[in-house]
């Protein structure tokens, strides 16, 4: 046999060595992940829930459903209560009520496939059941109408965290979308922080003001969620932690969990964004909603140029960066699916093995994969629990 073949056996068979390791490192990560509880903090399908949309049916828009979650190994989520911080005052309360409501019924609807989770132990019990851990987030303090009452009455209907404000500024704490006004939280909103301490409802800095984050954390006396917040180190993004925030939330027991739209993973694509913004929101005008998306990003190409593509790898930085600043036992997942547009490769819920996948190849242990992926979540939840009772003793 000449040289040139002995070397090519050689190459053969290493190539097929490192298949098969491939191939071993997949199917490894395949059983890690559907053995595992995997939760996500923040998802925007809840409004479907109101229309003659099924959540049993497989959709080809969107993000989330129950065929894609159960492909892609998704065992609960937080069904965002949502609404715009324009809509204030009792309509917003009532429409909060009646969103709660929807996933409420879903459940009675579906009761041998969902169950709607108020405790840690709740969502373990829904698991072992194999059922979908329904929870409740409500997205934005405008809903509570300034009404610490109207507070406890949305934590007896099963909430279990509260974005203290959303784009716009609540009349007691600044958001990160608009110049401060009441640099932080004003006594009210201290108010509402205490109030979500007693009542066992997690406090999600996710939206507010930087100001805010610090007000909030000092109040608290529980650990705080980022519900769906990512990292400003590598998105300039405000909605995005800095190094210091992300710090002082673990160093009080709290978690961040990663956002997964484009804007908050990719500088460049942010950037872009920021940019074109004024020139954005007269497209949303021309071309509203969310099947015209592709649409007005064309439309920005004449002016702007291209926009920058980002792949789904870029959740991996954004984990991986955050684990190595303050440890794994502060990092999980709030994906924000059908909350915008999405990255390359992670447009809905049938593909979040990949997650897995990615970080067995970065040497992640099962342990440790397994608190991203849920376990941070529910340990974050019974320090809430805890907090609450012995507030309460």
């Amino acid at each position: 046999m000449t040289r040139l073949a002995i070397g090519l056996v050689f190459a053969l068979l290493i190539s097929s060595l490192t298949a098969e390791g491939a191939d071993a490192v997949d199917e490894r990560a395949r059983k890690l992940h559907f053995s595992s509880l995997v939760l996500d903090t923040h998802i925007d399908v809840t409004p479907k829930l109101q229309t003659e949309w099924r959540f049993t049916d497989k959709h080809a828009e969107g993000s989330v459903d129950l065929p894609r979650m159960q492909a892609g190994g998704l065992d609960g989520l937080f069904f965002s209560i949502f609404m715009p911080g324009t809509v204030t005052g009792p309509k917003a309360v009532s429409d909060a009520i009646e969103r709660i409501a929807a996933v409420y019924k879903l459940a009675a609807d579906l009761s041998d496939q969902v169950a709607v989770c108020v405790t840690a132990e709740q969502v373990r019990a829904a698991h072992k059941q194999g059922k979908v851990a329904a929870l409740l987030g409500m997205e934005g303090g405008h809903m509570i109408n300034n009404s610490l009452p109207t507070l406890r009455m949305y934590a007896k209907l099963g909430i279990r965290y509260l974005t203290l404000t959303h784009s716009v500024h609540t009349e007691w704490a600044d958001s990160s979308g608009q110049e401060p006004v009441h640099n932080g939280l004003t006594p009210f909103g201290k108010e509402v922080v205490r109030e979500l301490n007693k009542l066992g409802v997690m406090v999600d800095v996710s939206h507010v003001s930087d100001k805010t984050f610090w007000d909030a954390l000092a109040e608290s006396k529980a650990p705080l969620i980022a519900s769906h917040s990512s990292v400003r180190a590598i998105s300039g993004h405000p909605r995005n932690m800095t190094d210091d925030m992300i710090k002082a939330l673990a160093a009080k027991g709290g978690v961040i969990q990663i956002n997964y739209l484009d804007l908050y993973l990719d500088n460049a694509r942010y950037e872009y964004m920021d940019k074109a913004a004024a020139k954005m929101r007269e497209l949303q005008t021309l071309y509203p909603g969310a099947a015209n998306t592709q649409k007005r990003m064309q439309a920005l190409e004449p002016e702007f140029g291209p926009a920058p593509v980002v792949s789904w790898e870029r959740i991996i930085d954004h984990i991986d960066y955050a684990v190595k600043l303050v440890g794994v036992d502060h990092v999980g997942l709030g994906s924000d699916f059908d909350g915008g547009p999405l990255p390359v490769g992670m447009t809905n819920a049938s593909e979040l093995p990949k997650i897995t996948a990615a970080l067995v190849r970065k040497g992640y242990s099962d342990k440790d994969i397994k608190k991203i992926l849920g376990l941070n979540t529910l340990r974050l939840m019974e320090d809430a629990e805890r907090v609450a009772k012995e507030m309460a003793e």
